[in-house]
């Protein structure tokens, strides 16, 4: 049973927690950017923010506190994680207990039922506002108990939404909290007028994705063709995956699959470096079979370059009303994606009006408006 309501939505400064295991800066995973967005947004409402992760930092990080009763090596894999903690939970619960009470939060923000310890939250007795962040419907060992100790349950889409209806859940009263961006579009140097027109004329098809096998980088790879446009690959491993090495060997084979088609396969890059790379492209296609929001997508829509994909999950509705790109169902399969960017970037009108659209629906996701939206929907 969720716990009742308890209070109305806070008109002061809060401090709010959010929990997410595999949490890094730069970590090329949606749960991750969107934590660091909406961060970004209630620090600008003047609120302050902890995040409590197990994963290792590259740098010293504002907020950022290390578990250590959480002893996980990355990649970690969905069943190392479950066993670690159902292992060492009574060590976990007191650890997140003591941190949250140290530091006053108001709010705690389980970032999933498995990778953000939301299936401890009823362990932990500090009294903080318990938010359950649902961005997939993972397993139901995780998200029942998570669920029941949540006294509010948010997702980034109505697609999560139907997910859950569809696994049995009841997702009635859950809020619905888009991801945010993290950099404003009105602070991204998007091209000029003459400048895009460049683009369509000759620039870059360009893809950046998770290595993981269901964001379909490798079939659309296998379906190019040489082309006198240049396409460019960026590929990144991501903190977790499906399986020990999976991520190594689905880079060695999109690295052949690059060669073989011409492609230029790119390193990771950094969260800031994204909307400014997705600027400098013609198009950028998303050949993702499953997208609960789209963060990618909004992104590209951020530095006004226009989004071929695939209409799945969050994307049409995140592309709703708009010309903004061109979605084609799955059954078109990679080749319709690359026939899509082709015509696209064939139909001059066309294309103004798909980059013009573009930055106009971007505008919406702005962090601090997010966070707003946050708070309302947490409380």
């Amino acid at each position: 049973m969720t716990p009742p309501e308890t209070s109305p939505p806070p008109l002061a400064t809060q401090t709010v927690a959010f929990v997410l295991v595999s949490y890094r800066p730069d970590e090329p995973a949606g749960m991750e950017r969107a934590v660091a967005a909406m961060s970004a947004g209630l620090r600008e409402r003047g609120h302050r923010v902890l995040i409590l992760t197990a994963a290792p930092q590259p740098r010293p990080g504002t907020g950022i506190i290390r578990l250590r009763e959480l002893p996980v090596t990355f990649p970690c894999h969905d069943s190392t994680l479950r066993t670690t903690i159902q292992a060492r939970q009574t060590a976990i619960a007191g650890e997140l207990d003591a941190t949250l009470t140290r530091h006053q939060a108001d709010a705690v923000v389980y970032v999933d039922g498995l990778w953000g310890l939301g299936r401890l939250a009823a362990a932990v007795s500090h009294r903080a506002r318990r938010v359950l962040a649902v961005h997939v419907v993972g397993h139901h060992a995780d998200l029942a108990p998570a669920l029941a100790a949540a006294h509010r349950v948010i997702a980034p889409s109505a697609a999560v939404l139907a997910e859950a209806r569809a696994r049995g859940y009841d997702p009635a009263a859950w809020r619905i909290v888009p991801n945010p961006l993290l950099i404003d579009p009105d602070q991204l140097e998007r091209p000029d007028a003459a400048h895009r027109e460049q683009l369509r004329r000759n620039g870059p098809v360009r893809i950046v994705a998770r290595l993981g096998a269901e964001k379909g980088v490798a079939s659309l790879l296998a379906a190019a063709t040489p082309s006198s446009r240049p396409v460019q690959v960026v590929l990144a491993p991501a903190a977790f995956e499906a399986e020990p090495g999976s991520q190594q060997a689905l880079l060695d084979e999109c690295r052949a699959l690059a060669t073989s088609a011409g492609a230029d396969l790119r390193p990771a890059l950094a969260w800031h470096q994204v909307p400014a790379f997705l600027a400098g492209a013609a198009v950028t296609i998303i050949p993702s079979a499953r997208e609960t929001f789209g963060n990618l997508a909004l992104e590209s829509l951020s530095a006004g370059t226009p989004v071929v994909a695939y209409a799945t999950g969050n994307l049409p509705a995140l592309l709703e009303g708009t010309a903004a790109g061109i979605l084609l169902p799955l059954e078109a399969g990679p080749g319709g994606l690359w026939r899509a960017a082709r015509d696209l970037v064939a139909d001059p009108v066309r294309y103004r009006q798909a980059c013009g659209a573009a930055y106009c629906r971007s505008r919406n996701y702005r962090s601090a408006d997010i966070a707003d939206t946050f708070l309302k929907a947490a409380w």
